[in-house]
């Protein structure tokens, strides 16, 4: 599915992706890029880049958990926000929508990190980001516990015997008789 690209001359809309249609491809804006332009390809869990530096053509996949979170950063006048893909190394940070407005921005930014699975972060007035809310791809899970075998189904499939074996012995706990003059064994 291809989204954005030119826009009719005098139009006012901006570049609005909806998270509900993934996989899509859309062009950003990027400075180090021939043509200021990139291609970017978004899915549930990877990000594809492919621009052009010097007449070499590139393509960069990075894993969606490459990712910091998505950023709700606020516009500068007005009531207005900006949604991005945000990245530790800003210049692959990729912005999802553009100067909307404030109410709009916010549901969206939701609805991006609820889809994405990613945390989601809010820039304030200086430049900091703040984290609101962690996403399901960051979450931490324990090391499992040792299943009790008492009450469950298993538990008559197998018999209590082997529950009550005693471990093997060590070779180095045995008793060692040396300098003995006389070992008996009787049958």
């Amino acid at each position: 599915m291809e989204a954005g690209g030119a826009l009719p001359a005098g139009s006012g809309r901006t570049m609005r992706l909806d998270p509900f249609t993934l996989p899509v491809r859309f062009p950003a804006r990027d400075a180090g890029a021939d043509g200021q332009m990139r291609q970017v390809e978004l899915d549930r869990d990877r990000v594809v880049l492919r621009r052009a530096v010097r007449g070499m053509r590139m393509k960069i996949r990075l894993a969606l958990n490459a990712f910091v979170g998505i950023t709700l950063v606020p516009a500068e006048t007005g009531p207005a926000a900006s949604i991005i893909l945000d990245h530790s190394d800003p210049g692959l940070s990729i912005p999802l929508l553009d100067a909307a407005p404030l109410d709009e921005a916010t549901m969206m930014w939701r609805a991006w990190g609820r889809v994405l699975g990613l945390p989601l972060w809010q820039r304030d007035a200086s430049g900091a980001n703040h984290l609101v809310s962690a996403g399901r791809r960051t979450l931490e899970i324990e090391k499992d516990t040792r299943r009790r075998r008492r009450r469950s189904a298993i538990r008559q499939r197998r018999p209590s015997i082997l529950m009550r074996r005693k471990p093997g012995r060590h070779p180095g706990t045995c008793v060692v008789h040396r300098g003995e003059r006389e070992i008996i064994a009787r049958n």
